[in-house]
């Protein structure tokens, strides 16, 4: 094994022994919750999703890759290659869906002051769990394309047309599947990437216009109050741009892999390790997140303006 395959196996490792570690303690936590209160407020729900969209990513993308960089390429079949490539297409969709609907949710949460947005939140709200149902049968049913119209071969010779894990890659594959690819799954997370961009920059304007509102009751005082509206923005911020870094740019690369007649090894194992990036960090990223910024969301609603 050279060197550059041993570094890939250990950043590849380490990603997703993080990943699992990070979105199986928070999962926990959520049925430790569930079995405590008996409810679950939206957001939760919405983080649910996420960190199981985030585990299948790491069990049929991390955790193949690393087997594959090993050695050990001789586990799955045609069959068993499809699986896979098929669980992680939809498990990566549904976890950018997912962050997409949160940050959404998340303006429209703060903006309840507007009485259109807190009916808007109320219908959403009512109708969350049925969204969520129809979204993964949608991303089940336009994933299945791939595996139909793609062959998998993982003892072939011929790394020509190499688009997945090493032992379960896709060889003769029609360029029209790839077009496909590009249209029904690269262009859409680039839309929702910059549906978040967009969410954000609401949530973080109107932070920053009800910090202007609320300056001349906070005066000077030393406040928990007083940086409730920056430590949100800071969260948000934060949040995007782990997103941003990892998702929109593995997108951009995914398309480019799609498209090129022969990537070669670098850009496709650094794809690999971006793609890889947002399961594993994610969950860290979104418990403190969402820690602090239910905490400045409270403090913000309780704050009465005169």
């Amino acid at each position: 094994m050279d060197f550059g395959n041993l570094a890939m196996g250990i950043v590849l490792s380490l990603q997703s022994a993080l990943g699992i570690l990070g979105n199986f303690s928070l999962l926990f936590y959520y049925l430790v919750l569930y079995n405590k209160e008996r409810t679950l407020k939206i957001i939760d729900i919405i983080l649910i999703h996420v960190f199981t969209s985030n585990s299948l990513i790491i069990f049929s993308k991390g955790l193949p890759e690393v087997l594959a960089v090993f050695g050990w390429n001789d586990l799955f079949d045609d069959v068993g290659c499809k699986l896979i490539m098929y669980v992680r297409r939809v498990s990566r969709s549904m976890s950018i869906s997912m962050t997409c609907l949160l940050s959404v949710f998340q303006a429209i949460t703060i903006s309840t002051r507007n009485s259109c947005w807190k009916e808007f939140k109320e219908q959403t709200a009512k109708f969350m769990g049925l969204f969520i149902s129809l979204c993964w049968i949608l991303f089940m049913l336009v994933n299945m394309l791939f595996p139909v119209y793609t062959s998998t071969n993982r003892n072939s010779k011929n790394k020509t047309q190499k688009k997945d894990i090493e032992f379960c890659h896709s060889v003769g594959r029609d360029k029209m599947v790839d077009i496909m690819y590009t249209a029904f799954c690269v262009f859409p997370e680039v839309l929702f990437s910059l549906l978040i961009v967009s969410s954000s920059t609401t949530m973080i304007v109107i932070l920053y216009g009800h910090k202007k509102r609320v300056q001349h009751i906070l005066h000077t005082h030393a406040s928990p109050r007083t940086s409730a509206e920056n430590r949100a923005t800071q969260t948000i911020l934060i949040l995007v741009c782990t997103f941003l870094a990892f998702y929109t740019l593995s997108s951009v690369l995914q398309g480019y892999v799609a498209l090129s007649h022969d990537p070669s090894w670098w850009v496709m194992n650094i794809t690999t390790i971006i793609s890889m990036g947002f399961p594993a960090i994610g969950p860290f990223v979104m418990s403190r997140d969402f820690t602090v910024s239910r905490f400045c969301f409270t403090c913000i609603g309780n704050l009465k303006l005169p």
